[in-house]
């Protein structure tokens, strides 16, 4: 049982569903709610500031109150860090936003989310998700539910994602002892060594022959390797392993 308050950030793409997010999440007693404003609001302020008269400084006021008590609670630094995120559907924005709310934070992430495809299933956990809703599901209770459970360090999913995951893992567990024949093991998600070494030799456009040469490998082992690691990744060929790979900073 968190015996602190939480504190959370939230995140969407457009202000109305951010102000939906707040209203349902700022008057809990357990959190401390601090919404991130939109680039644009920021420049707006930096453009604003100075020169109003008095009708407009109670506004920054309000700004300077806001600005403080965010600094306030991040340099106390002992609670934990929740960031609720929404997102109708997981795209290219979306997961570079998820990356930057994750990279080089102790924070945990609740997505409220739209729809999920498979694929985005395992995408979303792999970049470190605690906590899924469904939008349609997500009530005070529920919301207030994920931010704790993630606050812990748990998971909590809705059980027909958990079903779905759980097949999911199953098949790329099968996928993965099939294909690993060449010695040693691959994960789960992300990439082995020797995994790399064939998408890197690929990339520089050598064939499957030229690539056992290169590695010592059997023209199998490379065959196993590429379709493991397909399977695993939901890739759908050779080209999109290789973009995957350079997108992903492996080569």
């Amino acid at each position: 049982m968190l015996t602190k308050r939480v504190t959370v950030t939230v995140h969407a793409s457009d202000p109305l569903s951010r102000a939906g997010l707040i209203s349902h999440l700022r008057h809990q007693p357990s959190l401390d709610v601090l919404p991130e404003r939109a680039e644009g609001e920021r420049a707006r302020e930096e453009r604003t500031e100075g020169g109003r008269g008095d009708g407009e400084r109670a506004g920054r006021g309000r700004t300077e109150r806001e600005r403080t008590d965010r600094e306030r609670v991040e340099r106390e630094g002992d609670s934990p860090a929740v960031a609720v995120m929404l997102a109708d559907r997981i795209d290219e924005s979306t997961t570079a936003e998820l990356r930057r709310l994750l990279r080089g934070r102790d924070q945990r992430v609740v997505l409220v989310a739209g729809e999920l495809r498979e694929p985005d299933l395992l995408s979303v956990v792999e970049y470190g998700v605690r906590a899924i809703i469904w939008r349609h599901q997500a009530t005070e209770q529920r919301l207030l539910s994920a931010v704790h459970s993630a606050a812990r360090g748990e998971g909590e999913l809705p059980p027909d994602l958990v079903s779905r995951l759980l097949n999911q893992v199953g098949r790329l567990r099968r996928a993965t002892a099939a294909g690993a024949t060449g010695g040693g093991t691959a994960p789960l998600f992300g990439m082995a060594p020797r995994e790399v070494d064939v998408l890197r030799l690929l990339a520089e456009g050598l064939d499957t022959r030229q690539i056992s040469e290169r590695l010592a490998y059997s023209e199998r082992t490379v065959k196993n390797i590429l379709h493991a690691l397909m399977t695993r990744l939901q890739l759908t060929n050779r080209a999109h392993a290789v973009a995957y790979a350079l997108r992903e900073g492996y080569i």
